[in-house]
């Protein structure tokens, strides 16, 4: 039988990239974002969060095999903090037990390689202990100030990634057979990043920050290939891998730092 595969953030950029894989790769795709989608619903409240579980739970029948928390924004508001990092725990703790019915579960999520740049300690710490009304009046203060504005983005992503390292392993993933993974792109042309690589100056000055070595900016479907294979029967063994498919950013920044 075909795979039934949920991607949130279906709409654009590398959800749409990873519906449009998987698809052709003959899987049933459950789509979900805030338009054009199989399941239409805003991630960055409570009401919205169950409106999707409930959505995906009533298309699938109660089964799924996979999940691909994609959805997320890159704006300095509140808003980023309550879909990158609540709205993807609610998509993956909300989905997990539509995945028990599978024989070869298998859960993503999409971090970035942001969270190697600078972030506000206070949110992360926030993010950590799952503080969403906390987190949410701390991101308010960090979009008043130009300064720390930048902040909240990389913040909601560093965030995601120590939760796919601390979870993984955990008695809900591993221990139920299920692959919790994340991967962290660099710079990809999607809508999000459209206005700051619009211009030959804007890429340079990006691509400084940024480092690309490898090909430089890449388009949604390199993600989407990464993220389809971590998704796939395949993968039956990477668990809690921050995966970066980030043209060299990593390596470049960090150097021999991960070992």
């Amino acid at each position: 039988m075909p795979r039934t595969a949920v991607v949130t953030g279906s709409a654009s950029g590398i959800g749409r990239a990873t519906r449009e894989l998987l698809g052709q790769r003959g899987e049933n795709v459950i789509g979900v974002d805030v338009r054009d989608a199989e399941v239409v619903a805003d991630l960055s409240g409570a009401d919205g969060r169950d409106a999707m579980v409930e959505g995906v739970r009533h298309l699938s029948g109660g089964r799924i095999d996979s999940v691909y928390a994609i959805a997320g924004l890159a704006v300095a508001t509140p808003a980023t903090v309550a879909v990158n990092f609540f709205g993807a725990l609610a998509t993956l703790e909300g989905l997990r037990p539509l995945l028990s019915g599978s024989p070869s579960p298998r859960a993503v999520l999409v971090s970035s390689m942001a969270a190697l740049l600078p972030s506000d300690a206070e949110l992360v710490s926030l993010l950590t202990a799952e503080d969403e009304p906390a987190a949410l009046a701390r991101a308010e203060v960090l979009a008043k100030a130009a300064e720390t504005a930048g902040l909240i983005y990389s913040s909601t992503k560093l965030a995601l990634s120590r939760w796919v390292r601390r979870r993984a392993a955990s008695a809900d993933w591993a221990g139920a057979g299920i692959p919790l993974n994340a991967v962290a792109p660099g710079i990809i042309a999607t809508p999000m990043t459209a206005a700051m690589i619009s211009t030959a100056e804007q890429r340079r000055a990006l691509l400084e920050r940024v480092p690309m070595p490898l090909n430089g900016i890449a388009e949604p479907i390199v993600v989407a290939r990464a993220l389809a294979w971590l998704g796939g029967e395949e993968n039956t063994h990477l668990c809690g891998q921050i995966v970066y498919v980030d043209g060299g950013s990593d390596a470049v920044l960090r150097g021999d730092a991960v070992w």
